[in-house]
C-alpha cells in the first residue's frame, strides 16, 4: 500500500494598500524632498545671506536702544529672499520627474499625483520653521538688550514664516499649472515688480497690504498702541492665501473630486477674504483721537518722575529711559555757571503722531519755559543732540528762544553740551548736518536746528581742545557776559582768553 503525501505551498498573505500606507509614503517622500530642498544651492545661498544680514544688524542696530514695535517689522524683509529661493527650488523639484522622464514610472506607484503634490507642499514647512526660528532669535536678541523698550506684535513676527509658506506654495502650484523651467524665474520677476509697485511711497491705500511685507515711509517710532497697523488681520490674510494656494495645487493635481479638498479651498478663500477686508479698513476714530492727544497734550498720558530738580515725563513704555536722560542732564548742569545749573527743568517726551508712521513732520520748539524735548529714539547721535538742547535751555531759558538764537551764545551752548562727552570733537561732527568741524553748519535738533557760523565753530573747537577743568573755570568766570543776548563771537573770544576768530560771524 502506497501513501501519497501532497505538499501544498501556502499562498502569500494579501497586502492591502490602504490610506494609512499611502500617507506613510507621502511623509517619507516629504522627508526626502525636504532634505533635497534644504541642500539646494539657491536655498543655501539665501539662508547664508539672510543669516549674515541678521548678524550684521545685531552688531549695532538701534544704537543699543531698540523699540520692540520697530524690531518686529524689521524681521519681515529678510525671509522674502528665502521665500523666493524656495519658490524657485520647489518648482524645480516638482518638475524633476518630467525633466528626467520618470512620470510613467511614478504612475504605477501607490502615491497618486495629488499625494506627491502634498509631499512637495509639506517639504516647505521645515524651511518656514527655520525662518521662524531666525525671526525669533533676531527679535529676542534685541529684546534682551538693557535699553530695549516697547512691545512687539505676534502678527508682525508671523509675516516672515508665512511669506515662505506662501511663496513655496506658489512654486508648487506653478509646477502643476505651467510645467516649464522658465516658469519660476518669470514668476519671481513678476513678484518683484508687484512688490515694488505696491511699496511706492505714495501708495497708502489697501493695495499695499496685498504683498507679504508692508514697510513704512517713516523712521519715526511711536508707542505700540498708536501704530495702528492691522498686523493680526494681515497675518490672517497671508495664512489664508498660503492655504488657498496649497489646496488649489492639490486640486489641480488630481484632487478635484475630493470633497475634503473642495471644502478646504472654500474655507481657505473665505479666510483670505476675511483677512483682506480686515486689513483694508482705515484708521479707527479712537486711534486718531489718541494720536491727537499724544501730540498736542502728551502730559495727559505721560508719567513723570523728579530727580535732582528735574522732572522727567515719558510715555509708559519709555519709563526706563528716564535714567539715561537724567545722566545727560546732570552732566550738563554740572558745568553751568551763574546759577543756571540750579534752574528747574522739565524733560518731556514729544513726537508727531497724528500722521502715524507715514510722515516725519518736524516738531515745533516747546514754548514752555524750562522744558526740554526728547524724542522716542535714543543712542548714537540722539545723545549729543539732546545734550546740546539741554545746554541751550539752561542758557536761554526755553527751546523757542534757542531756535532763534544766532549770536555768540552758541559757543557756550555747544561747549556746555559736548564737553562732558567721551569724544567731544567726534560728537561735534555728529550733531552737525555736514559732519564737519570747520566752517559754518546747521546743528541738528529734535525741534528747530541751530546755526553755527565759521567764527562760532573756530571758538568751539578751540575751547573743546582745552583741558576740561581749565575751560570750565573760564566759562563760569565769564558766564554773565557769555550768555548775554547778542554777544558777538569776538567778545566771547576776549572773555575766554582765546584767539579772535578769523571766520565770518553772520548766520545765513
Amino acid at each position: 500500500m502506497t501513501t501519497t503525501t501532497e505538499l501544498t505551498t501556502p499562498s502569500p498573505a494579501a497586502v492591502t494598500a490602504g490610506p494609512r500606507a499611502s500617507w506613510a509614503a507621502v511623509f517619507v517622500l516629504a522627508g526626502f524632498e525636504t532634505r533635497r530642498l534644504l541642500l539646494r544651492v539657491p536655498v543655501l545661498v539665501a539662508f547664508a545671506v539672510y543669516l549674515a544680514w541678521i548678524v550684521w544688524r545685531a552688531l549695532d542696530a538701534y544704537d543699543g536702544f531698540p523699540a520692540l514695535q520697530d524690531v518686529d517689522r524689521a524681521t519681515q524683509n529678510g525671509p522674502l529672499l528665502v521665500g523666493l529661493a524656495v519658490l524657485l527650488s520647489v518648482h524645480q523639484a516638482v518638475l524633476r520627474s518630467r525633466r528626467h522622464d520618470t512620470d510613467r514610472h511614478l504612475s504605477v506607484l501607490l502615491v497618486q499625483p495629488w499625494r506627491r503634490t502634498v509631499a512637495h507642499l509639506l517639504s516647505v514647512v521645515p524651511v518656514a520653521l527655520l525662518v521662524a526660528l531666525c525671526v525669533g532669535a533676531q527679535f529676542t536678541w534685541e529684546a534682551l538688550k538693557p535699553g530695549a523698550v516697547g512691545h512687539g506684535s505676534p502678527g508682525e513676527l508671523l509675516v516672515g514664516p508665512l511669506s515662505v509658506l506662501l511663496l513655496g506654495g506658489f512654486g508648487v502650484l506653478l509646477g502643476r499649472l505651467l510645467p516649464v523651467p522658465l516658469g519660476a524665474p518669470l514668476l519671481i520677476v513678476f513678484f518683484l515688480l508687484f512688490f515694488s509697485l505696491a511699496a511706492e511711497p505714495d501708495n497708502a491705500g489697501w493695495a499695499r497690504w496685498l504683498v507679504p511685507s508692508v514697510g513704512e515711509n517713516s523712521l519715526a517710532t511711536l508707542p505700540s498702541d498708536l501704530i495702528g497697523r492691522p498686523a493680526g488681520w494681515h497675518a490672517l490674510y497671508l495664512a489664508g492665501l498660503a492655504l488657498s494656494v496649497a489646496l488649489v495645487a492639490v486640486l489641480v493635481s488630481g484632487g478635484a473630486r475630493m470633497r475634503t479638498v473642495q471644502a478646504g479651498v472654500a474655507c481657505a478663500v473665505a479666510l483670505t477674504m476675511v483677512g483682506a477686508v480686515g486689513q483694508s479698513r482705515g484708521v479707527p476714530e479712537e486711534l486718531t483721537e489718541a494720536r491727537e492727544q499724544a501730540t498736542v497734550a502728551p502730559e495727559k498720558t505721560q508719567k513723570c518722575v523728579e530727580r535732582d530738580g528735574t522732572t522727567y515725563c515719558a510715555f509708559p513704555e519709555w519709563g526706563p529711559r528716564t535714567g539715561d536722560w537724567a545722566g545727560i542732564v546732570e552732566d550738563v548742569r554740572s558745568r553751568a555757571g551763574g546759577g543756571a545749573g540750579d534752574r528747574p527743568l522739565t524733560v518731556r517726551q514729544r513726537f508727531e503722531a497724528r500722521y502715524g508712521l507715514d510722515s516725519d513732520a518736524a516738531l515745533a520748539p516747546s514754548p514752555r519755559p524750562g522744558e526740554v524735548t526728547v524724542g522716542t529714539s535714543w543712542g548714537g547721535n540722539r545723545v549729543p543732540e539732546f545734550a546740546v538742547t539741554v545746554a541751550g535751555v539752561l542758557v536761554t531759558g526755553e527751546e523757542k528762544a534757542l531756535g532763534e538764537m544766532c549770536d555768540g551764545r552758541i559757543v557756550t551752548v555747544m561747549w556746555l553740551g559736548l564737553a562732558g562727552r567721551p569724544d567731544p570733537m567726534s560728537d561735534l561732527r555728529r550733531v552737525r548736518l555736514d559732519d564737519s568741524d570747520s566752517g559754518s553748519a546747521i546743528v541738528v535738533s529734535q525741534t528747530e536746528p541751530l546755526s553755527m557760523t565759521t567764527a562760532h565753530t573756530e571758538l568751539v573747537v578751540e575751547l573743546l581742545r582745552l583741558p576740561r577743568d581749565e575751560a570750565a573755570a573760564k566759562v563760569r568766570a565769564g558766564w554773565a557776559e557769555l550768555t548775554a543776548p547778542d554777544v558777538t563771537a569776538e567778545q566771547v573770544a576776549r572773555v575766554l582768553g582765546l584767539d579772535a576768530p578769523e571766520g565770518e560771524d553772520e548766520c545765513e
